[in-house]
Order: C-alpha cells, then structure tokens, then sequence
C-alpha cells in the first residue's frame, strides 16, 4: 500500500499507475476509520482497479465552536483498516499541505444546502465543497464513494459535479450499523454508555415513521411532530433538526399533501445531540414503501434522478 503525504507524491504515484489505464475509486474521509468507512472501499475494489483513500481533517467544514481540535485521530489504525480492505494508496496530507495559505476561493453550492445541517452549521458545506473540489483535482478518480449517511453531503456533492462538469462519478452507498441500529460514525466514541443506548432512539423512530408515512392524513408537519415527539422521550436527546424533504432537492413538499400520496423519493433527516455530541441520521422514504419488499431500511430503492445530467450511482 503505497502511502502519500504530499501533492508531489500524490502526484507521481498516480501517474505511474495511469501508466496502465487502471480505473481509480475514491474514498474521501477525515479518518478515525469504522466499518461504514470500510464498506466504502471494499464496494470501490469491487468496481476499480486502483483505490484511493484520503485522511484529512479538513479545519474549513469545522465551525468556531465545533470539535476540530477533539475530532477523533488514529492513523496507525486508519491504516491498518485501509490496507485490510484492499486500498492501493492513501493521501494523508497536513493543513499545510492542502492550505499553503489561506484559500481565497471557495466552492458554495446554494440551495441543497440552505436547509438540515446547512442551517444550522454555516460555511460547513463551503468547506465540504472546497475541499472536495480540490481532491477531485489531485486524484482525478473515475468513481468517488461517498455514505448515505450524510445524505445532505452526497446531494451537495452531487450538485457540484454537475455544475463544475467534474468527470466523476458519485457513488452513494447505504448507511452501516451498529447491531442495534445506530448508524456507525467516528464521534459515536464520545458518547458514554447511558448516552449511547439512548442514541438508538434515532434508528428506531426512522423506521417507525416509514410506517407513519403511509397513515391517511399524514403530512410534513404532522410526521415532523410524531418524529420530535419520540426523539424527546430519550432522556438526554435535544433536537438540532427534523425535517421531512424531498430527495435529492433537499426543499419541502406541500404543507398540506398527503405523503402517501407522493410518487417521488422523501428524506427524514435528523440530528440530535447526546451531551455534546451531535449525531445525524436519515432515511429515505420511498412511494408506498411500507407495502414494498424493503430488505435493507436504509438503501434507496430506486434512483431519485439525475439533474442537470450529472449522473449518481447508488450501491445496492
């Protein structure tokens, strides 16, 4: 496994493997790798040649008051798991690196991100977007994998490639979890043990409300409120956001619609903080999906659509 800590390096190595016009799949992360992370490289080796992951806390997604300095770091481990599962090469540049000086331009992607954890967490896609962009540049992949996770983040990115006319394609991958349905994440390590049994009040009531969805006379506003009202039943649980949007447009559907009357794929995305550690989930709700053979709650059964041809694989 060949492991890069500079541009230059980045460079020549991946030079030398185009030698052989190898594809290349891209797995971007900030580390403190976990099985969902794995997923992602193991779906790449499947469908690539040569995979390329890159470790990098990138200090422009982190709000003045969020967890840069405490974000959790292991790089041994990362590139321990890294290797286990196949990777060709890992990027694992510093700030300097990346940042020389202080970048004067930014990737902002307007409108899929003016809600969920745009809102409430601003610049943080700005930094997503520059960064991303900038990866995107130095590895150049032909596929790039990303977890249904931050589903926000897979609809900004997405946006992005389409605009900027990026010759990558994206890949959205369904959302692993713990045994008990918590969805796995590197800040889950901050949460102490009565915290996170609480934390699987997300899960649980991300599939009871696939189910409420389909009640006659549920709307947006109703199932919002099921939501909040099962979420605060957990001891430590303080709602950041619940919001019910259509995918992968990230606006609102009519106030006063019936969801099961809706043809076109909705997401319930939730963040909730435990303590001081916010954690996000969601799901994708289908047409009728109650009545459909769901074998996995969290993979999107069906393509939500291309925009503006910008072209979106979903993993199964």
């Amino acid at each position: 496994m060949i492991i890069c800590r500079t541009r230059a390096e980045l460079k020549l190595a991946l030079s030398n493997l185009r030698e052989h016009n190898k594809s290349i799949g891209f797995v971007p992360t900030m580390g403190f790798l976990h099985e969902g992370h794995a997923s992602l490289l193991r779906q790449a080796k499947e469908e690539n040649d040569v995979i390329v992951l890159s470790i990098f806390v990138n200090p422009l997604q982190f709000g003045p008051n969020e967890d840069l300095d405490r974000y959790p770091r292991d790089e041994q481990r990362d590139l321990a798991l890294a290797e286990e599962n196949g990777t060709t090469l890992v990027f694992l540049p510093s700030v300097q690196e990346m940042y020389p000086q202080k970048p004067l331009t930014s990737v902002i992607v307007n409108q899929v991100t003016d809600r969920l954890c745009g809102a409430t967490r601003p610049g943080h896609f700005d930094g997503v977007g520059t960064v991303v962009s900038k990866l995107f540049h130095l590895v150049n992949p032909d596929r790039a994998y990303f977890g249904m996770k931050d589903a926000q983040q897979v609809a900004v990115i997405e946006q992005m490639v389409s605009d900027l006319n990026f010759d990558v394609k994206v890949v959205a991958c369904p959302i692993v979890r713990e045994p008990d349905g918590l969805a796995l994440s590197s800040r889950n390590v901050y949460l102490t043990p009565e915290q996170r049994e609480q934390a699987v009040v997300l899960s649980r009531t991300l599939r009871l409300a696939a189910e409420w969805k389909e009640e006659r006379g549920m709307t947006a506003e109703r199932l919002e409120a099921k939501v909040k009202e099962a979420l605060n039943a957990a001891g430590e649980a303080v709602i950041d956001y619940v919001e019910l949007l259509r995918y992968p447009s990230l606006q609102p559907p009519e106030a006063a619609a019936e969801l099961h009357t809706f043809a076109e794929p909705l997401i319930l995305a939730l963040a909730v903080k435990f303590g001081a550690t916010r954690l996000i989930d969601n799901h994708i709700l289908q047409a009728t999906e109650v009545h459909s053979n769901v074998q996995n709650d969290d993979e999107i059964q069906a393509s939500p659509g291309n925009r503006n041809g910008s072209e979106l694989e979903l993993c199964r």
